[in-house]
């Protein structure tokens, strides 16, 4: 069961406590990838007193550039989102990940291209420093399986999520708040990208919503279409349970469970997650099983390859199997 902390409004009236005072006990965190909107606004969260997120006990002192050259959405962010991290946060920018890891005393990995993110993580897990790698983890499963490899070798705490996996719908479900799930079905954007698997783009936020109110146990997953085209992802759990992703506008899905049914799947800005990550690098207790994490990326590298086989269901052993080949 997740390990979910005080309410954001006992972290909001604390803040007002701290004000513009920082411990000298807060951890000091470096950010690597600065080419997504998340490098700004867990900086914000986590450095201004006065937003209105604001989450103590840690301060974003450095990062690393990175960038994809082969993604347009990625390269030219980087620019500006820099010029915002050094003039408003103070923010210092090293030239090498190695640097950064001398600099602080855990690590999130932001960069929204996952394909780099092995090589990226290499030199934090070897420096001994908490990792949190935002989505998606990396840009295959055979990469996932290699981080959590690498992780538990070098006993160096990891996890990977979504924002929307702490939403309190996720979390009240996740909880017991309905029972056991038996069915449900979660909906985010899926614009996809080319370098990556259909769902590890944009679609992992539905898919991170439905393993956090479903948890695991997932055996297959079957690429389907609704009559306006969108993407329609059936996944067979053990015990005959039935999770569904959606293609969707928003975000947001439904639950059913052995004791009612409930809202599933909404957002509620970073704050949830960026405490949960505190928490994490603080304590060492990882909120995601990485077994769990494994399990989504497989379901949705079994979704992919069943678009490929237009639509056949393709089981997540299979996947896995595959990955491990060398």
């Amino acid at each position: 069961m997740i390990p979910f902390l005080r309410p954001l409004t006992s972290l909001a009236t604390l803040s007002l406590c701290l004000s513009s005072l920082l411990s000298a006990a807060d951890l000091r965190i470096g950010l690597i990838g600065l080419d997504t909107s998340h490098a700004t606004a867990f900086t914000e969260i986590l450095n201004d007193p006065k937003s209105k997120e604001y989450v103590p006990g840690a301060r974003v002192v450095a990062a690393f550039q990175g960038g994809s050259a082969d993604i347009e959405t990625s390269i030219s962010r980087v620019e500006g989102y820099t010029k915002t991290l050094k003039e408003k946060y103070g923010v210092k920018i090293v030239e090498t990940i190695a640097e950064l890891c001398r600099e602080v005393d855990a690590v999130m990995l932001l960069s929204v291209d996952g394909r780099p993110h092995l090589a990226q993580a290499r030199p934090v897990i070897a420096a001994r420093k908490p990792l949190y790698i935002d989505k998606p983890m990396a840009g295959s499963l055979r990469d996932v399986l290699e981080l959590a490899r690498l992780a538990k070798e070098a006993k160096v705490p990891l996890f990977s999520s979504s924002s929307l996996r702490f939403s309190k719908a996720n979390a009240a479900i996740r909880s017991g708040s309905i029972g056991t799930v038996t069915n449900a079905w979660c909906g985010s954007p899926a614009k996809t990208e080319k370098t990556h698997p259909d769902l590890f783009w944009y679609g992992i936020h539905g898919c991170e919503s439905l393993f956090a109110v479903m948890g695991e146990g997932c055996l297959s997953a079957q690429r389907q279409k609704t009559a306006t085209g969108t993407i329609e992802t059936v996944g067979r759990w053990k015990e005959g349970r039935t999770g569904i992703f959606r293609e969707i506008e928003g975000y947001g899905g439904s639950a059913s469970g052995t004791i009612g049914t409930a809202a599933a799947g909404t957002f509620d800005g970073y704050a949830p997650l960026v405490t949960q990550v505190i928490h994490f690098f603080q304590s060492g207790l990882v909120p995601v099983p990485i077994e769990e994490t494994i399990e989504l990326f497989a379901f949705m590298e079994a979704d992919n390859e069943s678009r490929i086989r237009q639509g056949a269901e393709v089981t997540l052993k299979e996947v896995l199997l595959r990955a491990t080949r060398p």
